[in-house]
């Protein structure tokens, strides 16, 4: 009778079990490593791109060799064995990460004091609780509100260069430059002799006539009496004044001294543009001022 001999049973060897957090390091580090050896490969070929020379004589020695390493240990290589030992590399590489991470001591709890703390010497205690540092900045004094301005700004203006509109607006922004308030430009048809008005700083009420002039050309007398006649029973000006790029005949002097109208000629327009000089309303308004009405 002949027997068949059982066939013989190799036992099976016993790993490890899936664990996902060790298979997803596993994978990132997999990653990492493709990730670097992509930006190797970048930055060879910028080099080989920027140094052609260099890099060509290096491929020429490097190539023979590693063709004569390949050569000798092609014998002995097996592609399966090589990608175990990577296997096996990455996995010895997880374990040990995951084993740092878990053995590292937590540092998000509260500090407790040891030996080495009691032997600190003592901080100096505040001299009180929310006490300022010691190294805060200075602030600057508060001021009062009345107290506290904008510094002007002085600039100079070409007078000559602009027309009657644009002369109108720079006498308007002198008067703001200056302090003045509710400075609006109202020259224009039926302005009845008012080109600017505001509020001076003294809280007086400014209506201003502008008179845009060649030097040749002077204010007259009956532009004076014409202006006069409206300022202060029409607009009700507290200080009247005509601004002009050119100057006055004596008549319109004499008028607007008589009235109280302040002449602000080319050469007092210039240096109260610079700042050299005063504005219209600190101007002396002549003798008769107060009886003007």
């Amino acid at each position: 009778m002949t027997t068949t001999p059982a066939p013989r049973i190799r036992p099976r060897r016993r790993g490890r079990g899936f664990d996902l957090r060790r298979t997803s390091l596993f994978f990132g580090l997999l990653a990492l490593a493709v990730v670097v050896l992509g930006l190797a490969a970048r930055t060879a070929a910028r080099a080989v791109a920027h140094r052609p020379v260099p890099a060509v004589a290096l491929c020429l020695v490097l190539l023979p060799c590693a063709a004569l390493a390949l050569r000798q240990g092609w014998r002995g290589f097996s592609a399966r064995r090589a990608a175990r030992r990577a296997l096996v590399a990455f996995d010895a590489a997880t374990t040990t990460a995951l084993d740092a991470l878990e053995s590292a001591p937590a540092t998000t709890g509260p500090r407790t004091a040891g030996p080495e703390a009691a032997l600190a010497p003592a901080e100096p205690a505040l001299a009180g609780a929310g006490s300022a540092p010691e190294y805060a900045p200075e602030l600057p004094s508060v001021l009062a509100a009345d107290t506290v301005t904008a510094p002007v700004r002085y600039t100079t203006v070409d007078y000559d260069s602009l027309d009657a509109d644009a002369f109108e607006q720079a006498v308007a922004a002198l008067c703001e430059r200056d302090g003045c308030t509710e400075v609006e430009v109202v020259g224009g048809a039926g302005d009845l002799g008012a080109d600017v008005v505001g509020l001076a700083p003294d809280g007086r009420r400014l209506v201003v006539q502008c008179k845009r002039y060649r030097d040749t050309h002077k204010v007259g007398s009956q532009d004076l009496q014409r202006f006069g006649g409206t300022c202060y029973t029409v607009h009700e000006a507290e200080v009247a004044a005509v601004v002009t790029t050119s100057d006055y005949t004596a008549p319109a002097m004499e008028y607007a001294e008589q009235c109280g109208i302040l002449c602000v000629d080319r050469d007092t327009l210039q240096a109260w543009s610079d700042g050299t000089g005063p504005a219209p309303w600190q101007l002396d308004r002549g003798p008769y001022a107060d009886d003007r009405r």
